[in-house]
């Protein structure tokens, strides 16, 4: 796999396959960068857009990469060089691995620069200067909460398949998982991890690199073992998308609980539809508006932004989206999460 990234920018200069966006000529001195898992996912798109607007606001050039697929370190590495290189004054970053991009962060903080992480956290979490983010283990809560009220009794022996994002587990995916098993009541054995064997209720697992077709393959894999499926939980609503044509393909899609998390806008017609029965909504725009505006505030005033109360990250919060509410578990309606999806 080549090292390089692939660029999101229109203008690229060559020789460094590096785009200078949004802001005007004459602000070229400070310069912050948004490094993202891919460009494909709306999730990172909608970053993308939020950071583009945010930095042409505020007078400053914005570089801005993209991995060629999710799990590309070595392509998350070479971006960061590259932004040292650049003279950068900060950038943010949604890592793909959590904790192997960590040197290359204390190689850029050590440099001077910035180091905001958007939407999964490192490992540790206070390698980066902060974290702005969704409580990922909270999302993933509501919808176990959701999922496990809505069964009612029949939640104690339902069947679940889980459809995981990577084999090296980023914090986001271990999260997002550990959540939805406690929201369910069921016990986690090692928070900084997931595994089938949490619990023998859980039939299968696969992972979906975040992708509708990475979805479909990964529950075509577990029906092949476990053809009986009362629970579905995916870790983004692309690879539910997959699960549910999988399930629809096989003939077993009736009666089946889909869940997931993200709340983009295919996300919500979905749940509209009835195809994913809850997810929780998150915010990216505002994580990289808040992200690019921190920057520039720490370029300013040397000031480094603070934590939200009682967390080791800022919260830019997570909304239960459902047509289909229980006692106990706040939600707001498809129509309503349609006002604030995005992608």
């Amino acid at each position: 796999m080549s090292k390089k990234l692939t660029i999101l920018s229109t203008a690229a200069a060559a020789a460094l396959s590096i785009a200078l966006m949004g802001a005007p000529a004459h602000a070229a001195d400070t310069i912050i960068g948004l490094i993202t898992k891919t460009n494909t996912n709306p999730f990172f798109v909608k970053m993308k857009e939020g950071a583009e607007k945010k930095a042409k606001e505020l007078g400053v050039t914005l570089q801005a990469y993209a991995g060629k697929a999710d799990g590309d370190n070595d392509g998350e590495v070479a971006a960061i060089e590259e932004l040292i290189a650049a003279g950068a004054k900060g950038f943010m970053l949604v890592p793909s691995d959590s904790s192997a991009i960590v040197p290359t962060v204390e190689k850029a903080r050590k440099a001077g620069l910035l180091v905001i992480v958007l939407d999964t956290p490192l490992d540790p979490i206070n390698a980066a200067d902060a974290t702005f983010a969704t409580d990922n283990f909270k999302a993933g809560e509501l919808i176990g909460q959701w999922a496990k009220a809505t069964l009612g009794d029949k939640a104690k022996t339902a069947k679940i398949a889980t459809l995981d994002l990577a084999p090296n587990e980023p914090s986001v995916d271990y999260l997002r998982h550990n959540g939805f098993l406690t929201g369910f009541g069921i016990p986690v054995k090692n928070q900084k991890h997931y595994a089938q064997s949490d619990s023998a209720q859980i039939v299968g697992s696969d992972v979906t690199a975040g992708a509708e077709e990475g979805g479909r393959k990964a529950m075509e894999n577990i029906l092949q073992k476990a053809p009986d499926i009362d629970v579905v939980y995916a870790i983004n609503e692309p690879a539910a998308a997959g699960g549910y044509s999988a399930l629809k393909a096989a003939g077993k899609d009736k009666g089946v609980l889909v869940v997931a998390i993200d709340g983009g806008c295919p996300g919500v017609k979905s749940v509209k539809e009835g195809i994913i029965g809850a997810t929780s909504q998150q915010y990216p725009l505002l994580m990289a508006a808040k992200g690019v505006e921190a920057i520039v505030d720490f370029v300013k005033t040397g000031k480094k932004p603070v934590s939200t109360p009682g967390l080791d990250f800022f919260d830019t919060g997570a909304t239960l989206i459902t047509d289909h509410p229980v006692p106990g578990v706040k939600s707001i309606d498809s129509t309503e999460g349609a006002k604030l999806c995005w992608g």
